[in-house]
């Protein structure tokens, strides 16, 4: 295929050069295009992506979408047709129920980890609490505008934070192998107003700096956002007793922690 690119390796070289090297490499801005289509769904599921096609969407040689192409195969928004070329992966309920496992624990780690960071700085705020609190307010002037694309990209951005708060490299490289396919799944399920109420307690716990409670809030709160997410896409409550409610505070959240386990 690359034998075909017609005059593609120049056009490349040239936006190359054009950039001075202070742009990021095409195949990394071809990768983020092309993600950034999947997740608002102008590339659908199930849709096939054809790389000539793409790359003159893009303005881009087939070079970098062929690589675009392959690294989003391997983090799981695309696959592999059986013969030729990728599709648009289609989530199956299995899928989310294995994302929700996966991500389960490790935002809750996030949450309780947070908090202890921002207890130990007291009484001065760490870094990037300001920004977590500012992803809150972001999702509710989404939410009164009717903007659900910015509403969805502030809650994936939420728990990015609350990651990048607990001041743990490897957690935020493992959680940015999953960040993608959340947001993915929270733009295809409905985005109820509960669901920001949540975020508000967590944020209120993490910022006191108590750890279970705010361990224990994020649990239930991924714990219903993946029966959220499961009645959204497949028609169905997706409760297996897990969930719990949907008011704007939970309670004795540590209590509730400690008896889920």
């Amino acid at each position: 295929m690359a034998g075909n690119d017609d005059g593609g390796g120049n056009r490349e070289a040239g936006e190359s050069a054009k950039s001075g090297g202070a742009r990021p490499p095409l195949g990394s801005r071809a990768r983020d295009a092309i993600r950034e289509r999947i997740v608002d769904r102008r590339y659908p599921q199930g849709s096939r992506l054809v790389e000539r096609e793409v790359a003159e969407e893009l303005r881009m040689s087939r070079v970098p979408v062929r690589e675009a192409l392959r690294s989003l195969v391997t983090e799981g928004l695309l696959e592999l047709l059986p013969h030729s070329g990728v599709r648009v992966r289609r989530l199956a309920r299995a899928d989310v129920e294995h994302l929700y496992e996966v991500w389960e624990p490790l935002a809750v780690q996030a949450s309780r980890l947070a908090a202890r960071r921002v207890a130990r700085a007291a009484p001065q705020e760490p870094e990037g609490l300001g920004s977590l609190r500012g992803t809150l307010d972001v999702a509710e002037r989404a939410a009164a505008a009717d903007e659900g694309a910015r509403e969805v990209a502030a809650h994936t951005a939420f728990h990015e934070g609350i990651v990048t708060l607990s001041g743990n490299p490897l957690l935020a490289r493992t959680m940015e192998q999953l960040g993608w396919q959340l947001q993915l799944l929270f733009g295809l399920r409905e985005e109820p107003a509960h669901m920001r109420a949540q975020h508000a307690v967590i944020f209120r716990h993490i910022v006191a700096g108590d750890e279970e409670t705010a361990a224990a809030s994020t649990l239930l709160h991924v714990r219903d956002s993946r029966s959220v997410a499961l009645r959204s896409l497949f028609g169905d409550e997706g409760d297996d007793g897990r969930g719990h409610g949907r008011g704007d505070d939970h309670g004795d959240d540590a209590t509730l922690y400690t008896s889920l386990y």
